[in-house]
């Protein structure tokens, strides 16, 4: 099941919106076959398991293991309990279960209804974490939602600054902090920024440093303050527009309108929810950042501590959280947040 895990999380960034899945096919002891799923619409983890198996008589003496409960619907592949039930496999070993509705235990019920000896919740904790996008979006009906910022040594997530000095941002990590963030980019399927961030920082949200598929870009402009010409509507990447303007979809943004009087974040997540989005790094700014830390809905946060004071400017966010793991980048420090009683 370990190695399910590994095979799995190659997939990480390109599966979506399936789950991360793996499979290893064992017989007396030895790996005689192994796949994982690459990319939604291509053969899921079983099939590429199964196939590449060389000598198929095996299978009949075999055991498969998955880290996800198999499918049992047909989708843009056929189902994988059905793949498995007429290759003659035995015995199948099951991390967790599958929460999505087309499946939900109907894999595990087809099999054993075909005489099949299935074994469930091997590493279960292990396989509900690799696939924790998946699982909130179809339990919690919400994104994985991922808070992200750099402050300095004194508490600060930007110094003072004039309307100017808009239009670059105020780099407070290192080089080698960037290619991360964009690396990380490229496994979420939205990157979400408010209006001051917009406007004082020009972004582009892409992945100009890593390579991998840039995220959705999603803006929350209220009131229609960032102009046509900054990178965030350029076009480049789809683009979703929160804002109580009216406003005509066009140049690959999608516009959104919102209500002032109700609470944004609910309004925010329900449409990235409907928009099929499991995933979403919120990159600032302060008072973004903050609702979300607020309003409890948040499960992630990576923090960077960098070399750096301002002495005045803008507060950073104040979280609290079971703080996983602390690791050093250079002249910068970086903290991974999770929390775990998430709405």
């Amino acid at each position: 099941m370990h190695r399910c895990l590994e095979l799995a999380r190659i997939g990480l960034g390109n599966t979506y919106s399936n789950p991360m899945v793996g499979s290893v096919i064992v017989h007396n002891g030895k790996i005689i076959g192994e796949g994982f799923h690459h990319r939604a619409g291509e053969p899921h983890a079983e099939v590429n398991a199964i196939d590449s198996v060389k000598n198929k008589e095996l299978l009949k003496h075999a055991t498969l293991y998955v880290n996800l409960e198999p499918c049992a619907h047909y989708g843009k592949t056929p189902p994988c309990a059905l793949l498995i039930k007429q290759s003659g496999i035995p015995k199948v070993v099951v991390g967790c279960t599958d929460s999505f509705s087309e499946v939900a235990g109907k894999g595990i019920e087809m099999l054993r209804e075909a005489g099949v000896d299935v074994t469930i919740g091997v590493l279960e904790a292990e396989s509900r974490e690799l696939n924790k996008r998946f699982f909130t979006f179809h339990e919690k009906k919400r994104p994985y939602v991922i808070l992200k910022w750099a402050q300095t040594l004194d508490g600060l997530i930007d110094m003072d600054r004039q309307t100017q000095d808009f239009g670059l941002p105020t780099w407070i990590s290192n080089a080698m902090s960037k290619k991360l963030v964009h690396k990380w980019r490229s496994q979420e399927q939205a990157i979400l920024v408010g209006v001051k961030t917009a406007l004082k920082d020009n972004p582009s949200l892409t992945t100009r440093e890593w390579p991998g598929k840039s995220p959705m870009r999603v803006l929350i402009d209220r009131h229609g303050m960032v102009p046509s010409s900054s990178q965030i509507l350029s076009g480049e990447v789809p683009t979703l527009v929160f804002t109580n303007k009216p406003k005509t979809n066009q140049n690959n943004t999608k516009y959104i309108n919102i209500s002032l009087n109700e609470d944004l974040i609910p309004q925010v997540l329900n449409e990235l929810f409907n928009e099929g989005l499991q995933s979403v790094i919120i990159e600032g700014g302060k008072q973004i950042l903050q609702s979300f830390i607020d309003a409890n809905v948040w499960d992630e946060a990576r923090l960077f501590i960098g070399d750096k004071m301002f002495l005045t400017g803008v507060n950073a966010p104040k979280i609290s959280g079971n703080i996983m793991l602390e690791e050093h980048l250079g002249d910068s420090l970086l903290f991974y947040y999770r929390n775990y009683l998430a709405k």
